[in-house]
């Protein structure tokens, strides 16, 4: 009897030292926290980033800065504010973090100086005008800032009418767009003065030093109408006032990004594919000579989109993240033999690149087990460095994450990503396709909370890159255009009918839910067939005609549809989930933020009323104050909330 006794008591103890996890659930938004911006010291034995973090009371995300050593030994929280801190760089000497916040109720946001040894900030500037992006020259003497003209600075409790002469008249979050450019400014460190680097209606940004601290390349459209084409290009001015200015490519289409090289010879840049609009380009990796000529193409023969794009140390070649089939890694080109390699990849998504003094590299990555984390990348291996999720992550279960690819009825080729619940058999579960925005986009090997939650709650969940999607080359994107909700469908019920013929899915409870370009495709689908027992829309129009002048996407209308009483048809073609409204029978959500310009609330709203009258089980949820995309933490919990009361109910 004393020997079951001690044993039990044994059993006690290892039990109490190892507490089961629980599963991921939609207030774990609140535990989710974003690692952004590294940026390493000159000297590389520290790297400065961004923690933001949310506070579930006061319902709101704040964001402080942080360091870590490069061996990941040390890692400090240097700023704790309520006000937020954003925008961390080191000074060039290595002795000061800038950061910029509007801290004790300013008006507008400014640069503070912080000693990285410790003490309080420093203010360092006095602006007036809302200020955007800042660089540190090289030789540490100035920055060069882009600010917004001022608007209307009355004090009049009625403000004034707001007059629009504008061709593209409004922009979600930047709301109705007046004509007020960003420009150029240069602000010397040790006497504050402010100089005006560039004047008049055109907007300028991306600035970039060069090497010698004497030049600034940036990207400008200056065509007659810049709200009427896509057109971008780069651009350098001299690091003075009235400095002279000259334009450097010439490309009708979009060129911007620069990055100056080592010797300050040449300028790598993205350059997009067409030279007239297309929704669905990609980038192209370029370099042009300072002095002027012809670009050499890099990327090209890739045909992938190639991003944050950075120089070795030496020249020779250029290293950038590329998006492939569900990834996203670290490739390198070699500009003297045009090879190309890949230098991390695998089943992950990278989403940083920074060059490290020692040859080496700063990354972020995520995989569908961690949320983005800050790594070290030497000789083609990872170290982690930054570890702010272990201790969340230790105490839940995550679903189980696999990739799969199916074929469609036209014989397609599409790649997707599966969740299933933890701990479940893979066997007759029911099934929530979650569809991607864009829908130049892609569902990627990275932590996804949506798919996490609703794969807890029971359900195997399917994230599809259907055709309109990047990550397949050009063409798999120029696949739907002038022609949406066809292909993609066809895609999406391909993975839907792969994964019912696998045993996976049980075809009796199927279900599909999507924000923006996905709410489209939600809706898309449940027009199209009646296969689908629930569903749930979020931010998405189905009656293209009546949208014309009302969204974002006056150029691609036009670009892509035409004029609306020059070709009606084509509007009325891909309006087809509206117009076709009396064939749905599915129980539908639809969600909006109230003030979405992106896909403004009125395309969810019709679609409600549209199945309303029809006396179709529907439900319209509309976020008040929220743009495009939901971003108070109780809304985005309440989002998921109600994805999975209304499955649960219908499904």
């Amino acid at each position: 009897m004393k020997k079951l006794i001690t044993l039990f008591f044994v059993g006690v103890q290892v039990f109490a030292q190892t507490p089961a996890k629980r599963a991921i659930k939609p207030s774990d938004v609140y535990n989710i926290q974003t690692v952004s911006g590294p940026e390493v010291s000159p000297d590389g034995k520290w790297l400065a980033y961004s923690l933001t973090t949310t506070d579930s009371v006061k319902n709101k995300r704040n964001s402080d800065v942080w360091i870590i050593s490069w061996d990941g030994k040390e890692n400090i929280q240097m700023t704790n504010s309520p006000d937020g801190e954003s925008q961390a760089k080191f000074s060039p000497d290595g002795k000061y973090i800038s950061f910029v916040s509007a801290r004790n109720g300013m008006e507008k946001s400014q640069i503070f100086l912080l000693d990285r040894r410790g003490g309080e900030a420093k203010q360092m500037t006095t602006f007036k005008n809302d200020m955007g992006s800042y660089e540190w020259s090289p030789d540490g003497k100035k920055i060069v800032l882009t600010f917004k003209d001022a608007g209307d600075t009355s004090k009049n409790k009625t403000p004034k009418p707001i007059e629009i002469d504008r061709y593209r008249f409004k922009v979600d979050v930047q709301g109705y767009l007046q004509n007020r450019a960003t420009h150029l400014y240069l602000y010397d460190v040790a006497t504050k003065k402010l100089d005006t680097l560039t004047t008049g209606r055109f907007d300028e940004g991306s600035p970039r030093w060069s090497p010698d601290s004497k030049y600034i390349a940036f990207v400008s459209n200056q065509t007659e109408d810049p709200d009427r084409n896509t057109n971008s290009d780069i651009w350098i001015v001299e690091a003075k006032a009235k400095g002279a200015i000259r334009k450097l490519t010439t490309w009708e289409g979009g060129d911007y990004a620069p990055m100056w090289s080592p010797d300050g010879k040449s300028i790598a840049y993205l350059k997009s594919t067409s030279a007239t609009y297309n929704m669905y380009d990609q980038a192209v990796l370029a370099v042009i000579p300072v002095a002027g000529g012809e670009p050499k193409l890099i990327s090209d023969k890739l045909d992938r989109p190639v991003n944050n794009h950075q120089w070795t140390a030496d020249g020779q070649n250029i290293v950038a993240l590329i998006a492939d089939d569900r990834e996203r890694y670290v490739g390198q080109f070699s500009l003297k033999t045009g090879q190309f390699t890949k230098l991390a990849s695998g089943q992950r998504s990278f989403s940083a690149l920074e060059p490290h003094p020692n040859g080496s590299w700063i990354t972020m990555i995520s995989d569908p087990t961690l949320a983005p984390e800050i790594y070290a990348l030497e000789n083609g291996q990872t170290r982690r460095l930054t570890k702010h999720h272990d201790e969340f992550f230790s105490k839940v279960n995550l679903a189980n994450v696999e990739g799969f690819t199916s074929k469609s009825k036209d014989g397609t080729i599409v790649g997707g990503i599966l969740y299933t619940p933890f701990g479940s058999a893979k066997k007759n579960l029911p099934l929530l396709l979650l569809i991607h925005g864009g829908p130049v986009s892609q569902d990627e090997y990275s932590f996804g909370l949506n798919g996490q939650v609703l794969a807890a709650a029971g359900y195997a969940v399917a994230s599809v890159n259907y055709r309109g999607s990047n990550g397949r080359g050009i063409e798999f994107s120029k696949a739907i255009y002038a022609d949406w909700g066809k292909k993609e469908v066809v895609d999406l019920h391909g993975a839907v009918d792969y994964l019912v013929e696998k045993g996976i899915a049980d075809p009796n409870r199927l279900g599909t839910v999507g924000w923006s370009y996905g709410g489209i495709l939600t809706n898309a689908l449940i027009a199209t067939d009646t296969r689908f027992k629930a569903a749930a829309s979020g931010a998405g129009v189905s009656f293209q005609l009546a949208f014309y002048g009302v969204d974002q996407y006056i150029l691609q209308n036009e670009n892509e549809l035409g004029l609306p009483w020059k070709s009606i048809d084509n509007y009325l073609k891909v309006s087809f989930p509206f117009l076709h409204a009396d064939k749905i029978k599915t129980p539908t959500l639809f969600m909006v933020g109230e003030k979405d310009f992106n896909v403004p609330a009125a395309g969810s709203e019709q679609m409600y009323q549209a199945l309303k009258s029809q006396n179709i089980p529907t439900q319209l949820i509309i976020y008040p104050g929220q743009f495009h995309g939901i971003t108070v933490p109780s809304y985005q919990k309440d989002r998921l909330v109600r994805y999975i009361d209304w499955f649960k109910k219908y499904l």
